[in-house]
């Protein structure tokens, strides 16, 4: 049974994705998910074993995405952080892009 986070922890985590990584949300997206025309993307949940995210596509569908965390199962706040960057550059790496620098 995955870790499951406690739903305050989970919200933070959501909005932030969702209001300042939009881009971010689509990389991995398309990285992850089976099409490349993903237009847009939100990070829906996420447990100890993975995120998950709604992908749209160009024709307006949307398409569920569900990407394990590199490292394995996690089970602290902090490791979602570093697993999202840990996606976020696995994304990049996959597609071809320069990761910007992390803060």
């Amino acid at each position: 049974m995955p870790h499951t986070f406690d739903p305050a922890v989970v919200d933070a985590v959501l909005g932030h994705m969702n209001a300042d990584h939009n881009d971010d949300n689509v990389l991995i997206a398309r990285a992850f998910g089976p099409f490349d025309d993903v237009t847009s993307a939100a990070m829906i949940s996420f447990d100890g074993e993975g995120g998950d995210w709604v992908a749209y596509r160009e024709s307006g569908a949307a398409q569920p995405v569900r990407v394990p965390w590199p490292g394995g199962p996690i089970t602290e706040r902090p490791e979602v952080r570093r697993e999202i960057v840990a996606l976020y550059d696995a994304a990049c790496a996959k597609l071809g892009i320069e990761p910007r620098p992390h803060a």
